[in-house]
């Protein structure tokens, strides 16, 4: 019989250091699949925050293929995404140096690529994402790249008041490289393009767009031209039709399926992004309606949560009730839902058809106890029965969860081998989904994570402190998976809940739409609401509440904290102080973001004033961290520093950590270490305990 160590919360040792949240950590973002071998990225703070691209043959060898110091990330809509592509092993990137893509050939070491792109006008002033590799012979004797681009040059945001957002060609060869002229318009016009997809013919270009004030959740378009060839050779494109979505519908992931029709996910039957197709005559139908989320928030370029399999079946990812599901859909009974695998995972991104030869599908997938991993599956064969089939696991890698079914099974594979796991599963606190009643009578939602150790107990007839996460968006979801980033929390002695308040993705367009004109109201009521239940219900002690946010889940505490008494400590990442700072100094893709909001500025000025936490600092009663990237351009430095200094002002005791080189989130290892270590400091302070961890002071007043 283990005895445990009696400590009181929140002072107990824990293998899970600060170091370890960065420490080898190789975070997969985007997957591919090219002929037989499996590609992705993945963000590794210990290297700076780059995003390394790593190649898998069948063999299992891996080998990164950017030269050292290079990071294949974009700036376009400032959160990226989709900054790459591989066809027939040419691989193009868009290197975050300077923003131009570069192609690598099969073979070449990886500090001879090429760029393809012309320099821009002024650094970083064109912005290449979501691009595609054309191979020669469909449009001529070139292979072309079709991407969006993001144009800054001076010129154009001149003529324009703000970023030019296009969809474009260029030749694959490099030839555009000094001469901006090689860089053929095919899109332009809507404020914003996503998802450029050619058809496998060429005949095609299928895209996304939408304009101002919409974001791509609220109303989007999806167009289709045709296309041929120019005289001088690449695409001409025809005029566009739009085929699906306009107002009041979000169209996510257009792809053109073996069948040769189109396909896409759409929340048009009853606010669910479900998958559809156009059919014949141009009438979109739905296909496998369930009532779950197969897509959502286009955050960032790229989105792939539904992938064909060679044998005609979709592959899907299901969110619902705040966890996923991978299922399969059969186009051939459109009428069925599709049957979800018990996998064992409980959050995956990146659902795309696997390698010639290899598993059936690709994905990044993470469980209760697993950390996101890059991984194959093989499905169950024949097709799925309803009532969903389990997973055996590989045993010489194992994962958690899963279990055989009356022989039916799917099986796991790691792409990569597993990290050496920090903590063993009788560390892991795992995530509980929970319901809970909050104001105007509605229901509100988060994961909780209670606080566990293998070698401590806290006294007896003591509760442990809380910490209410909000995450950032705020039109996004938390992630139920492991991560050592709540471990962190969990193996000192905290309760960790992360919430998704109304205007949250994963429960449908009435849920995500309950914050429109309310951010700033109904976010904080859910947030205050968590805390409270968990309080009344003996989860917590009542006495020792704290709320933590980045980004919009930063303006969230700081609202929480200024407009009402349910927290005694908050800690505020890159957060929102004044939204109608925000409003008036921010990048294109949001700038009339809060106009859904909120409410359009100037016009709804009162509004922005009354929701801004800076001008209800007389409103905070407690202590308050600050964390802030000195090169955000989200949400610029000068938000944390005017929060501060007016916390500073009402004598309020308080830490501020700004750091050079960051933008919009933390990525370099040395600056995420310091801020959780500041922030553990913050709430040992605040609640009366004395951290495990030997931690510098950070800088502030009133400690």
């Amino acid at each position: 019989m283990t005895t445990h160590t009696e400590l009181p919360y929140g002072s107990w040792p824990s293998p899970v250091t600060a170091e370890s949240l960065v420490a080898g950590v190789a975070v997969p973002l985007e997957v591919r699949v090219d002929g037989a071998d499996v590609w992705w990225s993945e963000a590794r703070p210990s290297e700076g925050g780059r995003e390394q691209i790593v190649r898998r043959t069948p063999d299992g060898t891996r080998t990164d293929m950017l030269a050292d110091g290079v990071s294949a990330r974009t700036r376009v809509h400032e959160y990226g995404g989709d900054a790459w592509n591989v066809r027939g092993g040419v691989l193009v990137y868009a290197n975050w140096s300077d923003q131009r893509v570069y192609r690598l050939d099969p073979g070449v070491a990886a500090d001879a690529a090429v760029p393809v792109t012309p320099e821009p006008p002024v650094p970083h002033g064109f912005r290449y994402g979501a691009t595609q590799i054309v191979p020669a012979g469909v449009w001529g004797d070139r292979a072309w790249v079709v991407a969006v681009r993001e144009s800054h040059a001076p010129d154009t945001v001149a003529a324009h008041g703000e970023a030019v957002n296009e969809i474009v060609a260029f030749p694959l060869d490099g030839s555009a490289a000094a001469d901006p002229g090689g860089v053929r318009v095919l899109v332009t016009g809507p404020d914003f393009v996503s998802s450029p997809q050619v058809a496998p013919d060429g005949s095609a270009l299928a895209w996304t767009q939408w304009n101002h004030p919409d974001m791509p959740w609220d109303a989007t378009e999806l167009v289709v031209a045709p296309v041929g060839t120019a005289p001088e050779g690449g695409p001409a494109l025809g005029d566009g039709e739009v085929v699906a979505g306009g107002p009041g519908e979000s169209v996510v992931q257009p792809t053109w399926g073996p069948d040769g029709a189109l396909w896409f996910a759409s929340d048009r039957r009853g606010g669910w992004w479900n998958l559809h197709r156009v059919g014949a005559g141009g009438q979109v139908e739905v296909v496998a309606p369930v009532d779950a989320e197969i897509g959502g928030p286009q955050w960032s370029l790229g989105m792939r949560v539904f992938a064909f399999l060679p044998d005609g079946r979709i592959a899907c990812r299901l969110v619902r009730d705040g966890l996923c599901d991978l299922a399969v859909a059969d186009p051939a009974r459109p009428e069925l839902a599709p049957q979800a695998l018990v996998t064992g995972l409980t959050w995956m991104d990146e659902v795309v058809a696997g390698p010639a030869g290899g598993p059936d599908v690709v994905l990044v997938g993470a469980g209760p106890a697993e950390p996101a991993e890059p991984l194959g599956v093989s499905l169950p064969q024949p097709a799925v029965e309803a009532g969903g089939v389990a997973a055996e696991i590989d045993d010489t890698q194992p994962l958690a969860g899963g279990q055989d079914v009356d022989g039916a099974h799917a099986l796991l594979e790691r792409l990569r081998p597993a990290q050496q796991p920090v903590i063993g599963p009788e560390w892991v606190a795992v995530p509980e989904p929970i319901a809970f009643p909050s104001a105007g009578g509605r229901t509100a939602y988060a994961i909780l994570y209670r606080p566990r150790h293998a070698k401590v107990q806290a006294p007896e007839g003591t509760l442990p402190p809380l910490i209410v996460s909000i995450h950032g968006g705020p039109t996004s979801m938390t992630r139920a998976m492991l991560t050592l980033n709540i471990q962190y929390w969990t193996t000192r002695g905290f309760a960790f809940v992360d919430v998704n308040y109304g205007g949250s993705t994963g429960y449908g367009r009435p849920y995500r739409e309950l914050l429109d004109g309310a951010w700033g109201v109904v976010d904080v009521e859910d947030c205050q609401a968590a805390a409270r239940h968990l309080a009344d219900t003996g989860v917590v002690d009542p006495g020792k509440l704290a709320i933590r946010g980045g980004s919009a889940g930063g303006f969230t505490t700081l609202a929480a904290l200024a407009f009402g008494d349910t927290f005694q400590a908050g800690a505020s990442h890159f957060g929102v102080a004044d939204l109608a700072a925000l409003a008036r100094d921010t990048h294109k893709f949001e700038s009339r973001y809060l106009d859904g909001l909120v409410g359009p500025y100037p016009d709804k000025a009162g509004v922005y004033a009354e929701r801004s936490p800076i001008n209800h600092v007389d409103g905070i009663d407690c202590p308050l961290a600050v964390f802030q990237g000195l090169e955000d351009e989200v949400v610029p430095p000068s938000q944390a520093e005017m929060i501060v200094g007016a916390v500073r002002d009402k004598g309020l005791p308080y830490v501020y950590l700004a750091f050079e080189g960051e933008q919009h989130g933390f990525r370099k290892a040395e600056n995420i270490i310091r801020a959780r270590e500041a922030e553990l400091w913050f709430y040992g302070q605040v609640f009366g305990f004395a951290p495990a961890d030997a931690i510098e002071a950070p800088p502030g007043e009133g400690f």
